[in-house]
C-alpha cells in the first residue's frame, strides 16, 4: 500500500510512471549545452505570436500536446492536467490549454511548479483517482522580467547574483503502466514547506530559494533514512552559482554533505561565460526542460538510477515586493527511478 514517511513524505507502492515527456526552448537556451536534448527549439522568442505572454501560452500548448504523443496517448485518455506558470493568475497556462478540453488544477508554487506538479500527479494515479495525467509548467524571459522586474526596452543593469529566466515550457504523461525493465517510476514525494529567511533581494533569487531546498532535502533523506549517496544525482531547480553555496552551507551545518550527488539545472542550462547569465539560469522552464530533455534521457539510459528531483521557488508577487514584504522560498522533492 501507498504510505506516509516520517513528517513530510509519501512512498509509493505501484509507483507511477513517466510515459512521456515533452520540452520546447527559446533561442538562448538552443545555444546553450544542454541543447541537444530539448525536443523543440524555436528561433522566435514569441512562437509565432503577437506578444511574448502569448507566446508562452503556445509554447506549453504544444509542450503538452508532444508529451502526450510521446506517450501514445489520446488527450481523450488524460483524466487531468496539473499546470501553471508565473504569470498573473496562471494566464499563460489558461490560454495554452483552454482548447484541450482536458480537466484541469492550476498551480503556482513559483519556480518549484514543476515539483509540485509532478508530485500531485504521482499521488493522483497511485491513489487510483486516474489512469493518465499530465504536469506542465512553463516561462518566458520576456513576459517575466516584465512583470517582475523591468521591461526588456528599459534596458537596467543586472548585478552578478542575478539569474535569467529561462524561456522553456516542460510536460509530463504520468500514469499506470505495466512494470518492466528501464521504466522511469517516481517512487515517492516529500512535500516542501515555505521557508522564510528575510531575504528582499529579486536579483538573488538563489539566496531566498536555497533555504527552502536545504529544508526539504534534509527531510527527503531523514523521513527515507537514507544518505545522499542513495542518490545518482540530486537535482535543485534553478539556485544558480550563488544559491548552491549557500544550499552547501545549510546542509553542512545539519551534518550532510551533497556537493558529490549535486547537480542544478540553473547552472547547467546556459554557460555562464559565453552567454553572460550570471548566476545561472531561473523559472518554471528551467528545472522542467532540464528533466524532460536531460534528466530522463540519463535515466533511460541507465547512467543514472534514481535521482532527487527538487525545483525550487521564490515565492514573490509584484504586490508583495512593492510593499516591502520578504521573498520566502519553497521546494518540492520527486524520487525517480529506472525500474
Amino acid at each position: 500500500m501507498n504510505k506516509m514517511v516520517g513528517k513530510q513524505s509519501v512512498s509509493f507502492s505501484d509507483p507511477p510512471c513517466i510515459l512521456g515527456a515533452a520540452s520546447i526552448c527559446g533561442p538562448k537556451e538552443a545555444e546553450g549545452p544542454l541543447a541537444d536534448y530539448f525536443d523543440i527549439r524555436s528561433e522566435d522568442p514569441t512562437f509565432g505570436k503577437d506578444s511574448w505572454e502569448e507566446g508562452e501560452s503556445e509554447m506549453i500548448r504544444q509542450a503538452v500536446e508532444f508529451a502526450i504523443k510521446k506517450a501514445d496517448k489520446k488527450k481523450e485518455e488524460i483524466r487531468y492536467i496539473f499546470a501553471g506558470d508565473l504569470l498573473g493568475q496562471l494566464i499563460a497556462t489558461t490560454f495554452g490549454i483552454k482548447d484541450l478540453d482536458i480537466p484541469v488544477f492550476g498551480l503556482y508554487g513559483a519556480c518549484s511548479t514543476c515539483g509540485e506538479g509532478l508530485s500531485l500527479a504521482s499521488m493522483t494515479v497511485a491513489a487510483g483517482y486516474a489512469d493518465c495525467v499530465v504536469a506542465a509548467t512553463s516561462s518566458h524571459f520576456g513576459s517575466a522580467e516584465k512583470q517582475f522586474r523591468f521591461p526588456l526596452e528599459y534596458g537596467n543593469q543586472r548585478p552578478l547574483s542575478a539569474t535569467w529566466t529561462v524561456t522553456g515550457s516542460g510536460a509530463f504523461v504520468v500514469g499506470k503502466a505495466e512494470p518492466e525493465e528501464g521504466a522511469i517510476q517516481i517512487t515517492g514525494v516529500t512535500t516542501g514547506r515555505i521557508v522564510d529567511y528575510g531575504v528582499k533581494d529579486s536579483f538573488n533569487m538563489g539566496a531566498c530559494m536555497a533555504p527552502a531546498a536545504a529544508d526539504v532535502i534534509y527531510q527527503n533523506l531523514k523521513d527515507f533514512d537514507r544518505k545522499p549517496t542513495y542518490y545518482d544525482r540530486i537535482i535543485t531547480g534553478d539556485l544558480g552559482k550563488i544559491g548552491q553555496k549557500i544550499l552547501f552551507d545549510l546542509l553542512k551545518d545539519n551534518g550532510i554533505d551533497i556537493s558529490k550527488q549535486h547537480m542544478d539545472c540553473g547552472i547547467e542550462i546556459f554557460d555562464n561565460e559565453e552567454q553572460d547569465t550570471h548566476s545561472g539560469g531561473s523559472g518554471c522552464g528551467c528545472s522542467a526542460i532540464t528533466l524532460a530533455g536531460y534528466v530522463l534521457k540519463q535515466l533511460r539510459d541507465g547512467t543514472w538510477k534514481r535521482v532527487l528531483f527538487v525545483p525550487t521557488g521564490a515565492l514573490l508577487s509584484t504586490v508583495s515586493y512593492n510593499e516591502g514584504q520578504n521573498i520566502p522560498g519553497v521546494a518540492h522533492a520527486v524520487i525517480i527511478e529506472r525500474r
